[in-house]
């Protein structure tokens, strides 16, 4: 049985750890940086966006992993394929990139020379902007998204323990089916997203984590005869013996489910793959587009990301027992290897 969570309540004891592990629809663990008992070198804080509509697609990222801050960029065109990436790498933030401890309100700020790259909680809505000069072959990119997220959206919340280090934890909220608008421009092209196709998605996440962990993780949404869909699915992370984050969002509101498992092709994630759950409530056949791949090597520290888009066929099995069928659905599942 998964621990649904519906009041309010700290997310750690006096000793630092989780006090009751589960999920919640709502960002009802209060988190603080200073209940923390942890080394602020191992503290991870991250906001991601990923905006998806029919043939493109957007991401952005600002994460402090401790050791080392993130911010990253990646445009993407499904037509083509391709995708262009930028970063930049930031040495030991440890919390001056001041993330809120709530994705309820606060914003994110991350500014150099080069970037800009502005998260903004607003009423009901979302709003990222971007600045970045020589984002690509020496053109800048630049453009807003709004992404519109009524009070009434619910979203999938999990405070996940690690078994063998009491005091690691995983904190995470995805809220999915975020209808967007706004546009982006590089050098001449600019690219439009419009609310009647163009979603996005937040993984907002706080936590602790082991050294060494593989973790698997998908997630799509849209319309399926005009009303709201999407999902959110995966596993690899600590105990998750309270609850998953195996999730069906469906005109606003959550349907659980219990586990996931991705079927990916040995040796080729461009190859078609599948998933299949132990409840029968998630099964579907997934045809890639563009593997978004990645590999940092810095002896301890190292990673290597496989995210791949794009589109998904087959079913989605409701609370209510109703079928949900989906054919050529754009999202993304990846496969991530982190010793961090």
């Amino acid at each position: 049985m998964q621990n649904l969570i519906t009041e309010k309540q700290a997310l750690h004891n006096n000793k630092g750890e989780l006090q009751n592990p589960g999920w919640a629809k709502d960002l009802l663990f209060e988190y603080s940086r200073e209940h923390v008992k942890a080394a602020k070198i191992k503290i991870k804080e991250w906001d991601y966006y990923c905006v998806l509509s029919g043939n493109k697609g957007a991401a952005f990222t600002i994460a402090d992993n401790g050791y080392l801050g993130f911010v990253a960029v990646t445009v993407f065109d499904f037509d083509t394929p391709h995708e262009i990436s930028n970063s930049v790498m930031i040495p030991f933030p440890m919390g001056r990139f001041n993330m809120p401890p709530s994705s309820k309100q606060g914003n994110v700020l991350f500014q150099n020379k080069q970037i800009t790259l502005k998260f903004t909680r607003e009423n009901q809505a979302r709003l990222i902007e971007i600045d970045y000069k020589h984002f690509h072959k020496k053109q800048n990119l630049t453009g807003k998204i709004r992404l519109n997220q009524p009070d009434l959206l619910e979203s999938m919340v999990i405070a996940t323990p690690f078994a063998k280090k009491p005091k690691a934890f995983y904190y995470n909220q995805k809220i999915n089916c975020m209808q967007a608008h706004g546009e982006l421009t590089l050098g001449s092209k600019t690219i439009h997203f419009k609310p009647t196709d163009s979603y996005g998605v937040l993984d907002w996440g706080r936590g602790v984590w082991t050294y060494a962990n593989t973790w698997y993780w998908g997630s799509a949404s849209g319309r399926v005869n005009n009303k709201l869909f999407g999902f959110n699915i995966g596993y690899g992370f600590g105990n998750t013996s309270a609850a998953t984050e195996n999730t069906i969002f469906y005109e606003g509101k959550t349907h659980k489910f219990d586990q996931v498992s991705f079927h990916i092709p040995p040796n080729d994630f461009m190859k078609p793959w599948k998933f299949t759950s132990n409840d029968a409530r998630f099964e579907m056949d997934f045809t890639p587009i563009i593997d978004r791949h990645s590999s940092t090597n810095l002896v301890l520290l190292k990673s290597i990301q496989h995210q791949v888009f794009g589109r998904f066929t087959g079913k989605a099995v409701l609370d209510t027992g109703e079928t949900i069928v989906i054919k050529n659905f754009l999202g993304f599942a990846e496969q991530v290897t982190n010793h961090w």
